[in-house]
């Protein structure tokens, strides 16, 4: 017997077993979900690290919080506060031109979760 999904074709006499790690879809939303929380945790981490720096109320770390218009932060505490992030998370990396860009802390949050 022989059956044709779409431009798969099997058989049912030359079915092999499946060996190692099978990926299905309830897998990939599980591990989607998955990544979605870890990205919410890392950006809850990196504003609680933000207020810690700044000596700031963490309510005050939102997206559009401007770092020296709302939080009093000058081009060096920016320029620290990017160090201590990338020790915290190894794959998230900033350039000088990053320190000199990044003005609001979501688009930190963005550039973190792009590099991380």
């Amino acid at each position: 017997m022989s059956h044709i999904a779409g431009r798969i074709s099997w058989s049912a006499a030359s079915a092999q077993p499946i060996l190692g790690p099978v990926m299905t879809i309830a897998s990939l939303k599980i591990e989607s979900n998955a990544t979605a929380r870890e990205e919410v945790l890392a950006a809850k981490d990196v504003r609680i690290l933000i207020a810690h720096r700044l000596g700031v109320d963490v309510k005050r770390v939102t997206d559009e919080a401007h770092f020296t218009n709302d939080l009093g932060a000058d081009w060096l505490d920016r320029l620290e506060l990017m160090i201590e992030i990338e020790a915290q998370f190894p794959n998230v990396e900033f350039t000088d031109d990053d320190v000199d860009q990044i003005d609001v802390v979501g688009d930190l949050i963005r550039h973190s979760k792009a590099r991380g």
